[in-house]
């Protein structure tokens, strides 16, 4: 799969202004993800900053503070949106300028659009307080919210011609975007579980003892850094088997997935080496953390490096 664009001679007026719009959004709200897209092309980052922004208003009524239904109302209407941008139904003067880039991209680039139906039901389910038994009931969240996003991404980032196994690429995608996902619940057990949820499975939570409330305080005998530790092993798995991806991407899209996967990497290395700050406040990388891998990605290392141990063979 080789990630061509119908030839745009110019772009419009209100186009530009919609995809100035989404980078802005972007670089307001992406803490991680804007350090990785700012490393493409115009064309893939104006892309995925549309993504970013379409995916991020689902994410916002799925936090927000209205009630169940109303949420329920906001996703079938954002489903609707959805379903115009798929019948490239949206004219270039509409006055979402997030619709009107998505369809753009939607032009540009061969999304698989119903990805985002499954963001949205993903949403739902945080909305519907779903509840998880096992790693493979939360993958399925997983792979709606996150795993998604990677495939999509991966349609605008294309595989170079002749990629090593590149018919797998997809299945990477979404295996790094589990990764990813997988980090971002340890990072925040505590502040998702004083919002009433809960995602680390019910097994895990009792096979280690612990509760899920995720204060500071947990049941007596509760081993909440095995815990950790035990799912941080499953997330690097997941990393080690994403990172597949990488050699199949040219330099600056993979330097992009290299610089967003690097930073939750560390993420995950940080929570690892103290499980219980997690339970303290939100652990994060500082800035200068983020550009030096950043840097190390456009450098082409981390690709070089999992393109050695693809050729030796699986991690």
């Amino acid at each position: 799969m080789s990630g061509t664009m119908e030839g745009h001679a110019q772009m419009s007026a209100p186009v530009q202004a919609a995809y100035s719009y989404c980078e802005a959004v972007t670089g307001q709200q992406a803490r991680n993800f804007a350090y990785g897209i700012r490393l493409l092309p115009t064309e893939k980052r104006q892309a995925m900053s549309a993504l970013y922004a379409f995916s991020r208003r689902v994410d916002d009524i799925g936090d927000g503070r209205l009630d169940v239904t109303a949420k329920r109302d906001r996703l079938e209407s954002t489903r609707d949106l959805l379903d115009r941008i798929r019948a490239d139904a949206v004219p270039e003067d509409d006055t979402d300028p997030v619709a009107v880039a998505l369809s753009d991209a939607a032009r540009r680039f061969p999304l698989p659009l119903d990805g985002l139906d499954e963001l949205i039901d993903g949403v739902l389910m945080d909305v519907h307080g779903e509840t998880y038994e096992t790693w493979d009931d939360l993958k399925v969240y997983c792979r709606c919210v996150a795993g998604a996003i990677g495939r999509l991404s991966l349609a605008i980032f294309g595989t170079t011609p002749g990629a090593r196994g590149a018919e797998r690429a997809c299945d990477y995608a979404d295996t790094l975007g589990l990764a990813l996902q997988l980090t971002n619940i340890l990072r925040d057990v505590r502040e998702d579980a004083a919002n009433g949820r809960t995602y680390l499975p019910a097994d895990d939570l009792a096979k280690f003892g612990c509760g899920d409330g995720f204060h500071a305080d947990q049941p007596p005998g509760a081993d909440f850094t095995g815990l950790v530790h035990f799912e941080a092993r499953r997330a690097r798995a997941l990393f080690a088997e994403g990172y597949r991806l990488l050699p199949m991407l040219d330099r600056r899209s993979g330097a992009c997935v290299a610089a967003m996967a690097g930073i939750y990497r560390r993420l995950l290395d940080r929570i690892e080496r103290d499980p219980q700050a997690v339970l303290r406040g939100r652990v994060s990388l500082p800035g200068r953390e983020k550009a030096y891998v950043a840097v190390r990605g456009l450098s082409g290392f981390d690709a070089r490096t999992i393109s050695r141990h693809t050729v030796r063979g699986p991690a």
